[in-house]
């Protein structure tokens, strides 16, 4: 039996190990798929050595970036977005401790194919990104190759982005496309939410928010007061979790 899996820290709601339990069951697919949660990228070996039938990993926080060191081979897309969430594992016929890891970055296809019939292009322009992690990455990739000018911000001040007390008026009508890349606002800590000035969000604003669980989170609840379009991240979840299975699966 072919085993699948996801390392990360932590692993208490996974969307992943769900979805393909479900999949394999419906398709009558003889595999699985586990959790590994890791608590150091060094235990990458570990989960691979004694899990000889390990064919593909998903990659989650906090080693989305953490883990292109251990890499054999990128892809291009990852390279340029510096980060993976996809891991395709082939070993040498005979000798399960010779294998290669190439990384792929499926997070950037899975947004942007999420996103794109969302954006009005008279509207929908420029755009703000929360969070500075490796899912942010992909979502910059993403919002590029879609003709938006963007900006991260962030609680530090850096280059090419603003810090959430920077978020004027004239910023946020300017800006009228806001994606949650972090984690804030994920179960259980529903009550707490990305801290961006609501009152200015509008009719012409849409808000994506990469956490899918709660369905809807108190940053698109609040933007949903104010009229603006939301959209949680579980398509987005769907559609990389497929584009993982193909990968692992090419020859």
């Amino acid at each position: 039996m072919d085993t699948y899996g996801l390392i990360g820290f932590p692993l208490k709601h996974s969307f992943s190990a769900a979805f393909f339990a479900e999949k394999f069951s419906r398709e009558h697919i003889d595999a699985e798929y586990l959790n590994f949660e890791i608590n150091d990228i060094l235990q990458l070996r570990e989960v691979i050595l004694f899990n000889q039938h390990l064919k593909g990993l998903n990659v989650t926080i906090p080693y989305k970036e953490k883990v292109i060191p251990f890499l054999d081979e990128i892809s291009d897309i990852a390279a340029t977005i510096g980060a993976v969430n996809v891991i395709k594992i082939t070993c040498e016929p005979g000798n399960m401790y010779f294998y290669r890891l190439a990384g792929y970055n499926t997070d950037y296809i899975g947004f942007k194919k999420s996103i794109a019939p969302l954006l009005q292009p008279q509207i929908h322009r420029k755009a703000l990104i929360l969070g500075t992690g490796g899912a942010s990455k992909a979502v910059s990739k993403a919002l590029f190759d879609l003709g938006l000018e963007h900006r991260f911000v962030s609680r530090s001040a850096g280059e090419n982005r603003f810090t959430y007390d920077e978020l004027t008026p004239e910023i946020m009508k300017d800006f009228t496309v806001i994606v949650n890349a972090s984690p804030v606002g994920t179960f259980p800590n529903v009550d707490e939410c990305p801290q961006i000035p609501y009152s200015l969000i509008t009719s012409q604003h849409l808000l994506y928010d990469l956490v899918y669980n709660p369905d809807e989170t108190l940053f698109l609840k609040k933007g949903k007061r104010q009229g603006a379009a939301t959209k949680n991240g579980r398509e987005m979840l769907e559609l990389q979790a497929l584009e993982s299975w193909q990968i692992w699966n090419q020859q």
